[in-house]
């Protein structure tokens, strides 16, 4: 699944948040968007999942324009959002279940492979940060959509917990390659999960620079140690920091 996103314009009232707005996503590619605080990043994503309609400019999948049209993408929020009174088991097949007869095998599957298998009759008060996280990932990979955009997912976590998550997360992506838009506040985040960076610059929002992430997959925490990886946190951090000061 590709999403070309041209010439994007979105405004609340007088505010505006995106301004001829450009970028793409290709097939089976891994995609982070980096950008100061208010700069339009959940909107984007709102945009995308048809929540809210462009004022100018195009959104397509595969080449069909879905501006403002829902149901075609993934989802997964910064908040897990799981239902209280559904157990583990019940709260991944959800968005499935929505759609079709949900696939209990697979769901039984990715919850194995996520270490959840001795939950899955648990409820989400039960669950630490992490493990929440986890299930509100395999709800979105559940429901079988092609493109996955995910809204820092991890940004409440601790760091060793984050680092884990995002290892998780790669490892599971392998598995089928689906396209994912990743929106982040975190350079290293960025850097050890995507195959290319946008960055974008204050409201209204633009592409400031497009980075391709050299490192080779599969990755682990040792790529952070490299004076590859230093090197290119600091170029990004600089185009950050000009956005912050300007």
């Amino acid at each position: 699944m590709s999403l070309t996103i041209t010439e994007l314009n979105k405004a609340f009232g007088q505010l505006p948040v995106l301004d001829k707005l450009n970028l793409k996503v290709n097939r089976h590619e891994f995609v982070a968007i980096l950008g100061p605080s208010g700069s339009g990043k959940s909107t984007l994503l709102q945009l995308v999942g048809g929540l809210l309609a462009p004022d100018n400019g195009s959104i397509q999948l595969n080449g069909e324009t879905i501006n403002g049209k829902k149901g075609l993408i993934s989802y997964m929020p910064q908040n897990p959002s799981l239902l209280p009174w559904r157990t583990v088991l019940e709260n991944v097949v959800l968005a499935a279940e929505l759609k079709r007869k949900p696939d209990y095998e697979q769901a039984r599957r990715l919850l194995e492979k996520a270490g959840l298998t001795e939950f899955e009759e648990s409820y989400p008060n039960e669950l630490s940060g992490g493990m929440k996280q986890r299930v509100a990932f395999i709800r979105a990979l559940l429901s079988n959509e092609s493109l996955l955009c995910l809204d820092e997912p991890f940004s409440a976590l601790d760091e060793f917990t984050r680092i884990k998550m995002q290892k998780w997360l790669l490892s599971i992506w392998e598995e089928d390659r689906k396209s994912i838009l990743f929106i982040t506040h975190s350079i290293e985040e960025a850097l050890f999960l995507a195959d290319r960076i946008y960055i974008l610059s204050k409201r209204p929002a633009y592409i400031k620079a497009e980075i391709t992430v050299p490192f080779s997959r599969p990755r682990d925490e040792l790529l952070f140690e490299t004076n590859e990886f230093f090197q290119l946190k600091q170029q990004i951090f600089q185009y950050m920091k000009e956005e912050i000061a300007e």
